[in-house]
């Protein structure tokens, strides 16, 4: 079910980054890194059935492991403490993070070999492209 997303994605585009960021609240400096960041996402399944994934880059590493449908604490990139669950609805692996009565999703489909992270805050939507890595 996760099994296409499972792999090393290298950044390849990222477009309204910085509007998304303002949306959630992010500081003028940590956006500034956000920005310039170019992560790898790297995505794997143990043999427990527990998804890690891995946000890589020169600012930052962050990582996430979770089962599916179960809402668990993330402390985000950018420090925000969230409760957060992911799903797959239709194909897509979607993340639901909730803080301080504010919620944002993060729908992440594979589409033509790319794999699209749509990182979405009320009207704002940001788009993410990222290709794998051999």
């Amino acid at each position: 079910m996760v099994d296409s997303f499972v792999g090393t994605w290298k950044m390849s585009s990222s477009e309204n980054f910085d509007d998304y960021m303002k949306a959630l609240g992010v500081g003028f400096a940590t956006r500034q890194m956000g920005n310039m960041a170019k992560p790898s996402l790297i995505i794997s399944v143990d043999d427990k059935g527990i998804i890690i994934m891995k946000s890589q880059s020169t600012f930052k590493t962050t990582e996430v492991k979770f089962k599916l449908n179960e809402e668990f604490d993330e402390t985000t990139a950018d420090d925000r403490k969230t409760k957060t669950i992911i799903t797959v609805e239709n194909g897509k692996l979607v993340q639901k993070q909730t803080w301080d009565g504010k919620n944002t999703s993060i729908e992440r489909s594979v589409e033509d070999g790319k794999l699209i992270a749509r990182c979405m805050m009320n009207d704002i939507v940001a788009v993410r492209t990222y290709v794998k890595e051999a």
